[in-house]
C-alpha cells in the first residue's frame, strides 16, 4: 500500500511539472508585451499594449512562412513596422524579443546609428516611443525550426529620427 501511494505522487509530480512546462512557454501576449516594456522602460518611453487587429496580421505572415521559416519582412502590409526572429529549433517569443533589445549594445543615440557592420534596427523598433501597439506570432515550420514575428503601430525606424 505505501508503495502506491508513492507511485502516485510521484505520477503526481511529474504531472505538475509537465503543466509547468507549459504555463511557463514565454509565449503569451503578456510576455511579448513585458519584454517590450522592460527595453521601452530603460530608456523612459511609454509601455506598449497588445493589439489583436496588430497580432491577428502577424499570425497570418507568420502561417506563410511554415514552409520555409525565412525570415523575410512582410512589408507590413504597408502600416506595420515589423521585427522578425527564427531558430533551427524552439524559441520562445519572450526569448525573441530578448535576441532584438541585445542590439542595444551596438546602437549610439548621440549619432542615431549602429555600430559599423552591426544591426540595431530591432531594439530601436522596439523602444520606437510613437510606436504604441504591438502583436506577435510565433509558428513552427515544417522543418522544425520556429518563426516569430512582432509587428508595430504606427511602425518605428523613420531616416533621420531618433526612437526617443
Amino acid at each position: 500500500m505505501g508503495l502506491c501511494k508513492i507511485s502516485f505522487c510521484i505520477v503526481c509530480v511529474l504531472g505538475l511539472v509537465s503543466v509547468g512546462d507549459v504555463a511557463y512557454a514565454q509565449d503569451s501576449a503578456e510576455d511579448y508585451v513585458n519584454e517590450h516594456n522592460a527595453a521601452r522602460s530603460d530608456v523612459g518611453v511609454p509601455n506598449i499594449v497588445w493589439d489583436n487587429t496588430v497580432a491577428a496580421f502577424a499570425q497570418d505572415y507568420a502561417n506563410q512562412r511554415i514552409g520555409d521559416c525565412n525570415l523575410i519582412h512582410s512589408g507590413g502590409g504597408g502600416k506595420y513596422g515589423e521585427n522578425l526572429a527564427g531558430s533551427t529549433g524552439d524559441l520562445s517569443g519572450k526569448d525573441a524579443v530578448k535576441l532584438w533589445v541585445d542590439e542595444k549594445s551596438y546602437y549610439d543615440y548621440n549619432s542615431n546609428s549602429c555600430a559599423a557592420g552591426q544591426q540595431c534596427g530591432h531594439y530601436t523598433q522596439v523602444v520606437w516611443k510613437n510606436s504604441v501597439r504591438v502583436g506577435c506570432a510565433k509558428v513552427r515550420c515544417n522543418n522544425g525550426g520556429t518563426f516569430i514575428g512582432c509587428n508595430y503601430d504606427p511602425p518605428g525606424n523613420y531616416v533621420g529620427q531618433k526612437p526617443y
